[in-house]
């Protein structure tokens, strides 16, 4: 797909959205637009093992997220979101560089309710902060795992204000390789299928 093609040119090189100019930024806003139309998808609530999976996140117009990109005494390493349907649960991961053997992770759980066929309330529930190394911190997967069935986590864990951790994710485009959404605070979020 020629548009599909030209939203991940359009990307390549801009830090997940970090490094842009207005003229990208429009371009991008353009080129999902055009892919949203075609959506393969269009009830991506109803095809689970389409919408389930592990997402790297490499585009996004979120603050949020743009912040921690540019922290300064540790890196942000790769985005995932983790999206277990069935369960409907997701789960944010940012891989934190830097400092040799003190590289960390950062996750956020979540409980998704359904809204509609594309749309999901977020209920932020849980964050952990931990050093890898200290985590025996293999995989995203195993990570995942282990925060599913309440195995110990050697991390620091905050529970979340239910009132302010709360948000919502429509899903606008979704194949077997791509995900866009859109969510509260007009953020666009651009994945690919780890």
């Amino acid at each position: 797909m020629i548009v599909k093609a030209e939203l991940l040119a359009a990307i390549a090189g801009t830090n997940r959205g970090v490094i842009t100019t207005e003229a990208n930024r429009s371009l991008v806003l353009d080129k999902v637009v055009q892919l949203e139309v075609q959506n393969p998808t269009p009830q991506p609530l109803s095809e689970q093992e389409l919408l389930s999976g592990v997402w790297r996140l490499i585009y996004t117009t979120s603050p949020d997220l743009l912040g921690l990109a540019r922290l300064p005494v540790v890196p942000a390493g790769p985005i995932y979101q983790c999206i277990r349907g069935q369960e409907l649960k997701l789960y944010n991961v940012l891989e934190l560089q830097g400092i040799p053997f003190l590289e960390g992770v950062l996750c956020v759980a979540a409980r998704l309710t359904p809204v509609s066929e594309r749309r999901v309330q977020v209920n932020f529930e849980r964050s952990i902060l931990g050093v890898k190394g200290l985590m025996n911190y293999p995989s995203l997967d195993v990570l995942i795992s282990r925060l599913e069935t309440q195995s110990p986590v050697a991390a620091l864990s905050m529970p979340l204000d239910a009132d302010r951790s709360a948000g919502w994710l429509e899903t606008t485009y979704l194949d077997e390789d791509l995900r866009i959404g859109r969510g509260n605070n007009d953020s666009l979020f651009v994945l690919t299928r780890v």
